[in-house]
């Protein structure tokens, strides 16, 4: 017994000597085995508590005020911040060059269903650096666009200031700083519905002013609305940009307080709707007064802010009353309605109305929608009113227009009328071109209004009478020919003669079958023995098929394909495309009218797929086909260039270099005619006008017993109207002249006129005038 004791005892004073021999290495081997193990395998979600101070940090709560420094400063961490700022920078470049930020194919937008179409009041964003998780996002410098919309300039001056205040900030130099005039933009999706990948991160600033009148920034707010009301879209587009702030400029003075910079005030609170973060509240800049001030001012806080990541991140957004799900208690309360339909707390919408309430209702809601009053496309003394005006045009009542062109004023001295002429027989200086509607649905590289006029996919203004649009223009149009008595070389006939409108072009500017009472305007001017030329820009399907008879219906055709037409018209339909192909089928239904396909050829944009609009006109048939070569109409200054700069013109302004010489419309059109042949379509080239650049294939039922019948009997056709019988473009043609046809020694020019050459013009050739 004694002996198992001791030798008990002796083993445990060995393990008791062996414990205190090792026991540091013991205690930290297991320290370190169970760091390990939590450093590797486990993230925890506990509170630490710091050493110093006994403070505790909740790292496992991404919302904490309290930022963990040493996270930051971790190697692993800061190689992926460093490879995540070169990945966004390389990015950045390459989305930023001419050919992704610039083409609208690089940028071509995908509308995506909207999973879901709750209105989400109020959220946050966190970022939170991990070392566990590569995953979550991570600040990163993001390019800025500076966007502005101008009628006069001022607003492009401010922007400009802006652009320059950015560059100059030592914080945000380094940053891709770009400018872009949402006149010209080409495509609005691709920033605001359904915005490119390379614009996550984005930041988005606003240079705005406010019209009393229709102007280019009507129908961007317009998209924005539409935006946010389409349930097929996706509910919170913007939810992925930086941020976005708006600084509006208006005339306190002349404004009343409501309407002072509305018009920054609705792009904010939609922009806001649409999921983009604001960051940094609507700046105003009165400018009669402190607007200069003001604007440094919100410059020097909103660099702040963009400078600090910190200070971007909080998404809110506004509900208004024409949200869903508003309550009934939160309902205005009026005074003015029956009491049957006042909304208490007690009462809903929903309630049964009286009978003997019904009369007032009706009464109340007739009174309500007559006292509304629309705003005027074209009101006098706005901005687009003195554009329009200084280009040499009478505005009409409200939305239309008169003008006298270059060709009246040549065919009143006697040196030549235009195509028209040469091809159906339209002396200039008799005919008046006018529209009924100065706003369009294009905006066209090629239109030589510079965008001054007003734009938009429907009718939203207030409606003229046809009857004043009618008197307005012809004495508008008296009123020029006027003007024209004390020119040199006027003939007193022609003088005379012009007193006399026998034709009308409705193809001024604008779109004139957008006027809601187009076929009444027409029929007012067949009343008066005027002939009717439209033409329209293939974009509404609708206005197109209820069209009546016209003289001569046009259709433009600038492209053959969808992605040409987008950047050539720039449409504003987002079915664009949809709505073209629709008027061409129209308009082989059209046979009882003389239809007319009409091709503005630009080089460098659509002078090369001849076979395409071949298989265009077979699509549509239409009587004519007409090729014409761009007119030059000076650069835009206020386009701005890609790379932010505001001098010059983007890519899709038009220079000299885009004008086809006369030499290379003909080849367009030889190789157009034999693709025509080769699809066994029966056209051939009929007529030619050099001096407009102009050449015209016609269908070959017009050429009987080997001659042109191209020109009309104006006198028949006003008498096959009176007589209300059905007839058709063959029943009033007439024989075109000599000199009009395709390869004759005039080349289109009336040998009764005088030909005046530009002596300056060293290289002159008279087959190579492009005017």
């Amino acid at each position: 017994m004694v002996d198992a004791t001791i030798t008990a005892g002796g083993g445990a004073n060995r393990l008791v000597s062996v414990w205190h021999d090792l026991r540091l290495p013991i205690v930290l081997g297991v320290t370190f085995a169970y760091v390990y193990w939590k450093y590797c395998f486990y993230q925890p979600r506990t509170t630490t508590s710091s050493r110093k101070g006994g403070k505790s940090r909740d790292r496992g709560r991404p919302g904490s005020d309290d930022e963990d420094e040493d996270d930051s400063h971790s190697p692993d961490v800061t190689q992926r911040e460093n490879d995540k700022e070169k990945d966004v920078v390389d990015l950045n470049k390459a989305a930023h060059t001419p050919t992704a930020l610039s083409s609208s194919a690089s940028f071509a937008p995908t509308v995506t269903a909207a999973t879901t179409a709750r209105k989400v009041r109020r959220a946050k964003v966190f970022t939170r650096l991990s070392k566990k998780s590569s995953t979550l996002p991570l600040p990163t410098t993001s390019d800025i666009y500076i966007f502005y919309s101008t009628l006069t300039g001022t607003s492009e001056k401010y922007a400009s200031r802006l652009h320059a205040a950015l560059t100059e900030h030592s914080q945000l130099s380094s940053r891709g700083i770009h400018t872009q005039n949402l006149d010209y933009l080409d495509d609005l999706d691709t920033y605001f519905v359904t915005p490119a990948k390379v614009l996550d991160n984005a930041f988005y600033l606003f240079v705005l002013p406010s019209y009393a009148s229709e102007s280019p920034l009507d129908f961007v707010i317009e998209t924005l609305k539409d935006t946010y009301n389409d349930f097929r879209i996706d509910s919170r587009p913007l939810r992925n940009l930086g941020g976005y702030a708006v600084f509006g400029l208006g005339d306190r003075e002349g404004w009343d307080e409501d309407m002072y910079c509305y018009q920054a005030m609705d792009v904010d609170k939609y922009l806001g709707k649409l999921g983009a973060p604001r960051v940094f509240p609507v700046g105003t800049g009165n400018v009669s007064g402190r607007a200069n001030d003001e604007l440094e001012e919100w410059i020097k806080h909103l660099s702040d802010v963009l400078a600090d990541p910190a200070g971007v991140g909080e998404i809110i957004d506004i509900t208004d009353s024409d949200d869903e799900g508003v309550d009934a208690e939160d309902e205005p309360f009026d005074d003015a309605q029956p009491r049957s339909l006042k909304l208490t707390k007690t009462t809903s919408a929903k309630d049964v109305i009286d009978v003997e309430d019904m009369g007032t209702v009706i009464e109340s809601s007739r009174k309500s929608n007559d006292s509304t009053i629309k705003k005027e496309m074209v009101a006098k003394d706005t901005p687009t009113y003195n554009a329009l005006t200084k280009q040499g045009y009478t505005i009409v009542g409200s939305h239309s227009g008169v003008k006298i062109c270059r060709w009246t004023k040549s065919a009143l001295r006697g040196r030549g009328s235009c195509y028209k002429f040469a091809f159906y027989g339209i002396k200039s200086h008799l005919c008046m071109e006018t529209t009924p509607s100065l706003s369009c649905s294009n905006k066209c590289v090629f239109c030589w209004r510079h965008g001054t006029n007003p734009v938009g996919t429907s009718w939203r203004w207030q409606v003229d009478p046809p009857e004043l649009i009618l008197k307005g223009a012809l004495e508008g149009h008296y009123r020029k020919i006027k003007q024209m008595r004390g020119v040199p070389g006027v003939q007193a006939a022609r003088f005379a003669e012009a007193f006399t409108v026998r034709h009308c072009a409705l193809s001024l500017v604008g779109e004139p079958i957008f006027y809601p009472h187009i076929n009444e305007f027409v029929r007012m001017l067949h009343e008066r023995s005027i002939s009717s030329f439209l033409v329209c820009n293939a974009q509404h399907p609708d206005q197109l098929k209820a069209l009546d008879q016209v003289t001569q219906l046009y259709v433009s055709i600038d492209a053959s394909d969808k992605e040409s037409l987008r950047r050539i018209d720039r449409p504003l339909h987002r079915d664009f495309w949809e709505r073209f192909n629709q008027c061409l089928d129209i308009l082989r239904s059209k046979t009882r009218q003389r239809t007319v396909f009409r091709l503005t050829l630009v080089k460098g944009f659509n002078a090369s797929d001849a076979l395409g609009y071949a298989k265009l006109v077979a699509q549509a048939l239409p009587c004519f086909v007409e090729i014409k070569g761009v007119t030059y109409c000076g650069t835009s200054s206020t386009k701005s260039e890609p790379n932010g700069a505001f001098k010059g013109a983007t890519k899709d302004s038009l220079t000299m270099a885009n004008v086809p010489f006369y030499e290379e419309v003909r080849d367009f059109v030889l190789q157009l005619n034999a693709s025509l042949k080769d699809l066994g379509l029966n056209y051939d080239i009929a007529a030619e006008h050099a001096h407009s650049c102009c050449i015209l294939i016609a269908q070959t039922r017009f050429k009987i017993d080997g001659e042109w019948h191209t020109h009309i009997d104006y006198d028949r056709f006003f008498e096959l109207l009176r007589e209300g019988r059905e007839f058709g473009p063959m029943d009033y043609i007439a024989k075109t002249p000599p000199f009009a046809l395709f390869g004759s020694d005039q080349a289109g020019f009336n040998p009764e006129d005088e030909r005046v050459v530009n002596k300056k013009s060293k290289a002159y050739k008279s087959e190579q005038l492009a005017i």
